[in-house]
């Protein structure tokens, strides 16, 4: 369906075409990336990589987060919102997460021996972090059970 609810007429062409959602998906994605100002912090080839990663990573965690037992309300918007359940809002707590392990000088040593040793949770959202992330396995086991791809997308949002 379109944004208006009404349902896409193929034989007259109002059908979008995989060239044209990439290729909006590219405009669109490297608006947001000028938007930003990144072009001023990246390369004209790390902001190009970012542009494409940015742009099919939407397209991609868009469909896959979608119940596809559910109608579909294709929407450009809604594919490159930095807010709620997608794909840029996913890469931008990735970034952020980086970015804090960064600035507390977290290391590759650290983090493999907190593998090896376990971590100790202390504070109460730790806690809650932890026990959500227990419920992984069972999401991946569900997924593969039903297919239903999007549970593990609400899943890594919960997160």
């Amino acid at each position: 369906l379109g944004e208006d609810k009404k349902k896409f007429k193929t034989r007259s062409g109002d059908t979008v075409r995989l060239v044209e959602l990439l290729d909006e998906g590219l405009k669109r994605s490297k608006d947001k990336l000028l938007e930003k100002e990144r072009e001023k912090m990246l390369t004209e080839e790390e902001l190009l990589a970012a542009q494409t990663n940015v742009a099919y990573g939407c397209i991609k965690y868009a469909d896959l987060s979608h119940n596809r037992n559910h109608e579909y309300i294709f929407s450009f918007d809604k594919m490159l919102d930095d807010r709620g359940n997608t794909a840029a809002y996913m890469l931008y707590a990735y970034t952020r997460i980086r970015s804090i392990a960064r600035t507390a000088n977290v290391t590759e040593q650290q983090l493999q021996a907190a593998k090896k040793e376990g971590l100790k949770l202390d504070h109460e959202k730790e806690i809650k972090l932890g026990k959500l992330l227990l419920r992984f396995g069972e999401v991946i086991e569900r997924m593969t059970d039903d297919l239903l791809l999007h549970s593990l997308c609400e899943f890594m949002y919960e997160v």
